[in-house]
This record gives C-alpha cells, structure tokens and sequence, in this order.
C-alpha cells in the first residue's frame, strides 16, 4: 500500500513525526561530527593537494566550510518552503521556513567568524571587503531581516506572506556568493578567496569536510523540527488536538 505523504502536510500530521524523526537525527549529527573532527585533526596530512603545504590553522576549513555551504543550502531550502506557502496557501509550509531561518543564520555567523580567524594569520587582517565575505554577510543580514520582519508584525498570516517576499527577493545572494570566486574569467575574480575546487583537495581532508557537512546537515533537520514543533503547537494551540496532547501531557 502506496504511504500518502500528502497528509503530512496537515500540521496535526507532521507533528508527531517530526517528533519521532529528530533523535535519529540527533544521533547521526553526533556520530558523524565525532567521526569528522577526529579525521580531520588526526587523519589528514597539512596538504590541502597539489603538493602545498599548509599550516595547522587551515584544519578550520572543517568548520568554515560547511558552515558556509549549510548557510547557501538553508537559504535555498528557506526560501523553496517559503514559496510553497505563498502559491498553495499551505499553513505547514511558512511554519517551516520560519523554523530554518534560525539555523541558517548561526551557520552563516559561523562561516564569517571562522572566516575572520582564517583570515588573520593567510592574509594579515580579520576582515576585508573581499566579494566572497561582503556577499556572506549579506546573506547574513537577509536572515535576520526575515526573521526581524516576522516577529514585527503581530498577525502570523500577514507575517508569513510578508517575510516569505523579503526572502525570495534575497534569494540572489546565493547566486552572488558562488559566482563572486567561480567566475569564469579568473582575472576578473579579484577576491583573496580561494576558487572552489573539490577535485584538487587531498582524500582525506575531503573525507573529513563532507562528513562534517553532513553532520551539519543532520543538525539542521533536528533544531529545525524541534523549533517547528515548537511553532506548530503555537500557531495550532486553539485546535482540539493540541487541547487533547496538553491534557494528556497534564495527566502524564
């Protein structure tokens, strides 16, 4: 018999799964953090490839790195749930992407405060107006701007359809942060950023990164359905099974 996922789009649906699917993302997200920082600090040579040797400040790449991956990839994910909202009218879908802002702002502070300490010591400064860090603070402030704007405006339906706008209008910046290094004339690419290329990173420093992006990834499935149920028993306190799951929560 066929699952008919389209009843989870029913807040009263969702709710207890996304209840029974965030431990395993909790232990996913600490399996394969361990497993990241104890290979990139233990198991990787100081070559990023090409035979360049680095210092031992560049391990921070297992931070940085999919921090700011996460930050883009959360935006898109944001901004996707946000949309839906608007062209279906789906109550489920704006609560989600209130859920993900959060997440997604921390991690782009994170990229940025970890690319300040890389900065430092690889170009002499913690902050310069390079194209790839103006464009991440940006994104940054297009976070906190949807999240600002929801919390101004008292009525959920208006601050939904009026955030999930301001965030589709910020949507350019991820184009903007890739191209700003990944141009296809390098020379008019004047960043201090390094271009992005997986193909020339040592297999074990590559391993050590996409397992920490993965743990992150893990984390932002369960902060962002902890938060939303969080939303969810906000928005729906007045419907007769939230009633019914705070009494038997009394009683328990």
């Amino acid at each position: 018999m066929a699952l008919n996922w389209f009843r989870f789009a029913s807040p009263a649906a969702f709710y207890p799964l996304a209840g029974r699917l965030i431990p395993l993302f909790w232990v996913l997200t600490v399996l394969a953090l361990a497993l990241g920082l104890y290979w990139g600090f233990f198991e990787t040579a100081d070559r990023l490839g090409g035979g360049n040797p680095q210092k031992e400040y560049y391990r921070i790449i297992f931070i940085h790195v999919p921090s700011a991956w996460m930050s883009m990839w959360l935006y898109v994910v944001m901004v996707s749930w946000a949309a839906i909202g608007l062209v279906f009218n789906t109550r489920l879908s704006f609560m989600m992407a209130k859920a993900i802002a959060p997440t997604g702002a921390i991690f782009t502070f994170l990229a940025l405060w970890t690319g300040a300490f890389w900065g430092r010591p690889s170009w002499g400064t913690y902050w310069d107006w390079d194209p790839r860090l103006t464009s991440e603070l940006a994104l940054f402030f297009m976070y906190i701007g949807y999240i600002a704007l929801h919390s101004a405006i008292d009525d959920a339906r208006r601050a939904d359809r009026a955030s999930a706008l301001l965030a589709i209008v910020g949507l350019v910046m991820v184009p903007v942060i890739f191209w700003s290094i990944n141009c296809p004339d390098p020379n008019q690419c004047a960043a201090l950023h390094q271009r992005s290329n997986l193909t020339t990173i040592e297999g074990n420093i590559l391993f050590a990164m996409l397992t920490m992006t993965f743990a992150f990834w893990m984390y932002s499935f369960a902060t962002s359905l902890m938060r939303l149920r969080s939303i969810i028993l906000m928005r729906e306190s007045e419907s007769l099974w939230v009633r019914e799951l705070a009494t038997i929560g009394g009683r328990a």
